[in-house]
């Protein structure tokens, strides 16, 4: 059976086509009486628009697209989710909604969901998360001059828009505040390399250990995913080292590394907060319940959210003049865990 027209649904109703496309895309005011029989001559055919065409013609969707990364079905995210949560909210109070798509590999180096969604108007732009060096989806979305924004920064000196915390102050104020402590042997669980976020955040860490005058020992730096397993084989790592040779201090790039981090130092017999200091990166919810309460960092992620939403915004409705770049400081919360 053929899919319902606009002239279909004119000819049921006995009116022009023309006045159909007024009802049924909000553009005119006819009479209620025809505006009834309008409607229910589209409902009795099963009239459904077609929403490419309609896009295409319209040049806009009003809806913006948000990559969902290959391992966010099992992978633990409550920042992400929470930048996502004003993102969304940030958005419809302007009209826009956000439609999410899984990119294939961690690396988002396939960029064909990207070109398909923007091709076919089915997106008027994108929001992009966990930036890396070198990433394919800057690259492609500047050359084709797509809107975008991107929560996180890269090194490379490229001209487009995006919000960031400062990692590199937020580490520098951990490190900081454990020397003022009285510790010197200062490890540091990380992420693999190429992780922009992660570099900046161990910049801060060597940055402020030069300054007092430490070298960290290579034994002291652990890397892994950002799983919960990465802390605890990270300290039991650490434990392995020679007792001279120990870290009194771990200090995680995540709470959710520091997580695993508490619980192994446990299974060692430590008592955190007291035989070793344990910190995290960005004041998860759970962070004040963990027993000690985790020493971490927070970051404003209600601000970068709404941020990324209206910079994406005012390039779609073609307000804005010049790319912006945003950085925001988090700040230290001291509690049980140092």
């Amino acid at each position: 059976m053929s899919r319902a027209t606009l002239k279909d649904v004119a000819a049921k109703a006995g009116v022009s086509y023309q006045t159909v496309s007024k009802v049924l895309n909000r553009r005119g005011q006819v009479s209620p009486e025809t505006e009834r029989r309008i409607r229910h001559a589209a409902l009795e055919l099963n009239y459904r628009p077609n929403v490419v065409a309609q896009n295409l013609r319209q040049k806009s969707s009003r809806l913006i697209g948000y990559a969902w990364g290959a391992g966010g079905a099992t992978t633990w995210r409550p920042v992400n989710n929470r930048f996502l949560h004003r993102v969304v909210y940030a958005c419809e109070a302007q009209g826009y909604f956000i439609t999410f798509f899984t990119a294939k590999d961690e690396s988002f180096a396939d960029l064909k969901a990207y070109e398909d969604l923007y091709g076919r108007r089915q997106v008027d732009g994108f929001i992009l998360e966990n930036t890396t060096e070198n990433d394919p989806r800057i690259h492609y979305l500047l050359a084709e001059k797509i809107p975008f924004v991107a929560f996180g920064r890269i090194e490379e000196d490229l001209d487009f828009c995006w919000v960031d915390v400062d990692g590199y102050y937020g580490i520098y104020l951990v490190v900081d505040y454990l020397l003022q402590r009285g510790h010197r042997r200062i490890a540091l669980i990380s992420w693999q390399r190429g992780a922009t976020t992660g570099h900046d955040r161990e910049r801060g860490y060597y940055c402020r250990l030069q300054e007092a005058g430490i070298v960290p020992d290579p034994a002291w730096i652990y890397r892994g995913v950002n799983e919960i397993e990465t802390g605890a084989q990270g300290v039991v790592h650490l434990w392995s080292l020679p007792v001279a040779q120990r870290p009194t201090a771990v200090v995680c790039v995540s709470d959710q590394i520091a997580v695993g981090a508490m619980h192994a130092a446990m299974a060692e017999g430590l008592e955190v907060g007291k035989d070793i200091a344990i910190t995290g990166y960005d004041d998860v919810n759970m962070a004040q319940f963990l027993h000690p309460p985790l020493t971490t960092v927070r970051q404003p992620i209600d601000e970068a959210g709404e941020l990324v939403a209206n910079m994406l915004l005012e390039q779609v409705n073609g307000t804005m003049t010049v790319p912006q770049q945003v950085l925001l400081k988090p700040e230290l919360v001291i509690r049980g865990s140092a």
